[in-house]
């Protein structure tokens, strides 16, 4: 079981930036692949990052890549999200979520693939 609580979240300028963190309950983060998604009023959670167990792989989507950054320090079972250049179209409810056990093949982009899910912050970026 892991529980996880997100932080950060705001009110920002577009072209701001803001660093979301996601902290992680129990002693085996590290063991769980780890995802950011974010859900906007009347549309469906996206997929918008995912970080493997040891940092080694990153993917991200095409809406944020070059903008957005993960990271995780497994000491302190803490995964990161740097959002930088902010858009008005990023405003909405992010989420971090820990990976199912899966094979190593895995995308890890649906959320069918996450098994835990933080409670969300809101990131609201004014034009």
């Amino acid at each position: 079981q892991v529980q996880l609580v997100e932080s950060g979240g705001g009110l920002v300028q577009a072209g701001g930036s803001l660093r979301l963190s996601c902290a992680a309950s129990g002693r085996t983060f590290s063991s769980y692949a780890m995802g950011w998604f974010r859900q906007a009023p009347g549309k469906e959670r996206e997929f918008l990052t995912r970080i493997s167990k040891s940092s080694l792989r990153t993917y991200y989507t095409d809406s944020v890549k070059g903008r957005f950054t993960i990271s995780r320090d497994n000491a302190k079972n803490t995964v990161y999200l740097q959002m930088n250049r902010l858009k008005p179209e990023d405003t909405a409810v992010y989420y971090c979520a820990a990976g199912r056990p899966l094979s190593g093949s895995s995308a890890y982009t649906s959320t069918n693939e996450y098994a835990y899910w933080g409670q969300g912050t809101q990131v609201t970026v004014s034009s």
